[in-house]
């Protein structure tokens, strides 16, 4: 009898060494890579591909220690998408990761006075979605007709932030995103009792965006424009013309007399009221001062002369004609 409780001892402590190294095998961080590795799981990857994918790379040491983990949690779903690995990690953690889809997110970050061009230009340089999906997307106002039937694309309604984007992001699901946004900060602040038609207010807003980054300026220039709404006045905002100029794929990175004398809509030199849509995505200050600007009499406003970024305004031809004078000696030194 004593062979036999010798042979259970064997047993024990080689199913208990076994066990052990089990253990450890499964919790015990590897890291076979130099470089952080990017592998990305598309929909319907098999377990086996997963774990060949994850030892061929360096993230296990093993593909049988993934299938040991997949059959010790096998109700536990995998989700697919583009995952990131930097440092050592146990089996359990990279298993864990796929389970909670802990993908590698992608960041577009759309400042204020971004307009379509931009956003594809930023789109293209990232080489998640194409420029040319996003602007074929943005140019359709289908996502935001609900709340400015007027908007002729989606310009204005791409509310400026950082998006999370993932190599399965698209074009369409971007502009959601965009919009969705929009609409969460346009409830935030639109007074209950606005009569004021959305499209109206988010383009004189994405003027007065393109007009000023001064944060004090804001409601001194929307007053200007809503000023001379009231009066009939041509706006001559110089960004409507250099819009214009995108639109019709001519712009040369400086105004041009021809483009002061084009006949598009946008151009608001020769086309009096507020061009057909915003020209460019508002922040929230620009998008408050558009609903209530300041009280003023300035008609005029012109960069001033010492760099600074701010406006002189105006009442009168006269002091306005002087300020830019004033503008121009001191570009001229």
């Amino acid at each position: 009898m004593r062979w036999v409780y010798r042979f259970f001892l064997l047993f024990t402590v080689l199913v208990i060494a076994a066990g052990a190294g089990l253990y450890f095998s499964l919790t015990h961080p590897y890291q076979g890579f130099s470089d952080p590795v990017m592998i990305e799981f598309p929909k319907g990857t098999s377990s086996s591909a997963l774990a060949t994918e994850l030892a061929n790379s360096g993230v296990i040491r093993s593909r049988w220690q993934f299938l040991l983990a997949r059959a010790l949690r096998s109700n536990a779903r995998l989700m697919a998408g583009e995952y990131q690995f930097k440092q050592s990690a146990s089996i359990w953690t990279v298993y864990d990761r796929l389970v909670r889809g802990d993908v590698f997110f992608y960041e577009l970050t759309v400042p204020e006075g971004s307009n379509i061009f931009d956003i594809a230009q930023s789109l293209d340089q990232l080489g998640i979605v194409k420029g040319v999906d996003f602007l074929r997307e943005a140019r359709n106002p289908a996502l935001i007709r609900d709340l400015a039937p007027r908007a002729p694309t989606l310009e204005g309604y791409l509310f400026p932030s950082t998006y999370r984007l993932t190599r399965s992001t698209t074009a369409e699901q971007l502009c959601t995103m965009m919009t969705g946004l929009f609409r969460k900060k346009w409830q935030e602040i639109a007074p209950p009792a606005n009569t004021t038609p959305v499209n109206d207010t988010v383009t004189l807003a994405s003027l007065v965006e393109k007009e000023t980054a001064v944060p004090d300026e804001r409601p001194m220039v929307a007053s200007v424009y809503a000023n001379r709404l009231r009066i009939g006045m041509a706006l001559d905002c110089d960004p409507t013309t250099i819009y214009a100029a995108l639109l019709d794929q001519r712009y040369r990175g400086v105004i041009h007399k021809s483009d002061l004398a084009s006949a598009n809509a946008y151009n608001t030199y020769q086309h009096t009221g507020l061009p057909p849509g915003p020209i460019a995505n508002p922040g929230i200050a620009s998008l408050k001062v558009a609903l209530a600007p300041a009280s003023s009499d300035y008609l005029y406003f012109v960069a001033r002369p010492d760099g600074s970024g701010g406006h002189h305004f105006s009442t009168t031809i006269g002091e306005h004609d002087r300020a830019v004078a004033e503008y121009r000696r001191g570009q001229r030194r």
